[in-house]
């Protein structure tokens, strides 16, 4: 394939060099009608590349086939057999995969550290989960995606599951075992789906982790707007092998997405990809080798750890790292991740991606150079120097990882969607979540519907809100209060 062409940027070009006048929305008609103060912040460009996908982009009965030439690069570009093209983020494409593999009642077996768009799509679409367990790291207070080992037990336990879905790489860089995993589901006929949301830029370079097409998984999410060049909400969705039908998939994804797509977000994503093709091996490489200095200049400052292969696949359980994610322990200093993360925005006007009780995330990309990476190094450098001004806050009562598991007692969607009340935080234990309770970033619910709630979990995330950790998913992000199922009525389905 001739991966010079770039179908939707051609396509605007064409637009714009027609002159062509819209009588249909949207209704700013290529920037005329916007307000001129809107116009000098976001500038023309922007307007100008905002046209119908139909119906400007294309013609209305999409003739030239514009996204589907860009869509079919993209997957020639991975190694894919079909791609989708998402300008609903990575949340909309994840619901999309597990709505073609389950429906209403049937099981699929999850991974517990899924990102709550997960969750929301057992909301959805009434899908029983089988949770399977993460790897606990005991040492620092974080999970890795579960083996294949706990993939083959609930398969052996619900030998009737549709499917299996794991997320690799998680927000912290680490990676699962893909291959024994797509393995241990193809044994049984059976698809895997990998919420693969960090690791677009995988395919691109030989000296990062095998991305999950490789891998041998079915459905592949990627977000494109996470460790790539696009748009946010630009995300694609990759399909390979036998045991899901590629028009199936696609009228799922056409039953959640919007009808009025942002030809934007399209264009990034084309874009991305003819950057990634031509020239992602000499950028990523560039990229690892920054991220390498700067490791090794954060761990010779004193207080800091940054947590690399040793701690997560010689020591730990994960079985790849993507060393792009600088993960920065501070478990030695004064202060917190959330403080840390504060601090940086306020006085350095750095923004991180992930900061929880102890590390915050540091994210590299090919965008980065020399020029960033120093600026980031100087506002760490200052940070820790200034650790004794930062106040007391109070501590996260977190003793092991493998405390925070509950009993799931009914579908998620039962709990979500049935009667509910708020009671105290104090009275809580005991009781049916009816809520997910998320801290975000990086967005991995610590308390799901369905949930029967522990003191231990209520005591951390109570403890975490204290000390900073972000959760607006609550129905009262202070959680002074809880959602759950009212009375917990003794008809509330349970899960066998």
């Amino acid at each position: 394939m001739d991966h010079d062409a770039v179908p939707v940027l051609e396509a605007l070009a064409r637009y714009r060099d027609a002159g062509e006048l819209p009588f249909s929305p949207p209704g700013h008609k290529q920037a005329r009608g916007a307000d001129p103060r809107v116009r000098e912040v976001l500038g023309d460009a922007v307007f100008h590349g905002d046209v119908l996908a139909s119906g400007g982009l294309d013609d209305r009965r999409t003739r030239a086939s514009v996204l589907v030439k860009a869509e079919r690069l993209m997957a020639d570009a991975v190694h894919a057999e079909h791609t989708f093209f998402s300008t609903c983020g990575s949340s909309l494409s994840v619901k999309s995969a597990m709505l073609t593999v389950a429906g209403p009642h049937e099981k699929l077996l999850i991974g517990r550290d899924a990102h709550k768009s997960v969750v929301s799509g057992l909301v959805l679409s009434g899908i029983r989960p089988v949770w399977v367990e993460p790897q606990w790291d005991e040492e620092r207070l974080l999970a890795h995606a579960p083996p294949a080992e706990a993939f083959e037990a609930a398969f052996a336990e619900h030998p009737d599951a549709r499917g299996a879905l794991v997320t690799s790489p998680t927000p912290y860089g680490t990676c699962a075992g893909l291959r024994a995993i797509a393995d241990v589901c193809h044994s049984r006929g059976r698809p895997l789906l990998v919420d693969e949301a960090w690791g677009a830029h995988l395919p691109f370079h030989g000296d990062l982790p095998t991305w999950a097409m490789d891998a041998g998984a079915d459905v592949c999410v990627t977000s494109i707007h996470k460790m790539g060049s696009g748009l946010e909400q630009g995300s694609v969705f990759h399909l390979q092998g036998p045991y899901i039908d590629p028009l199936t998939l696609a009228q799922r994804a056409d039953l959640l997405g919007t009808t009025s797509p942002n030809v934007l977000i399209y264009a990034g994503l084309d874009g991305w990809r003819r950057q990634m093709v031509q020239h992602g091996d000499r950028l990523l490489g560039h990229a690892l080798d920054l991220a390498a200095d700067v490791r090794q200049r954060l761990e010779a400052i004193d207080g800091l750890h940054v947590n690399d292969r040793a701690d997560f696949v010689g020591q730990g359980p994960a079985a790849d790292l993507d060393p792009l994610p600088v993960v920065i322990d501070l478990a030695q200093l004064p202060f917190t991740g959330y403080q840390a993360a504060d601090w940086l925005r306020a006085h350095r006007h750095l923004d991180l991606h992930v900061s929880d009780h102890r590390r915050i995330n540091t994210q590299l990309t090919h965008a980065d150079d020399r020029h960033t990476t120093g600026a980031l190094l100087d506002a760490v450098g200052e940070l820790v120097a200034r650790a004794d001004e930062f106040p007391a806050t109070p501590t996260v009562c977190l003793r092991s990882p493998a405390d925070l598991r509950m009993e799931q007692t009914c579908l998620p969607r039962d709990a979500y969607f049935g009667a509910h009340e708020d009671v105290p935080v104090q009275e809580a234990e005991g009781r049916i979540a009816a809520e997910m309770i998320t801290p975000y970033p990086p967005g991995i619910p610590t308390a799901l519907p369905g949930e029967r709630l522990t003191r231990t979990v209520l005591d951390y995330l109570r403890t975490g809100v204290e000390a900073g950790m972000n959760v607006p998913d609550a129905a009262a992000p202070d959680l002074n209060t809880v959602r759950v199922v009212a009375d917990d009525p003794p008809h509330t389905p349970r899960l066998p």
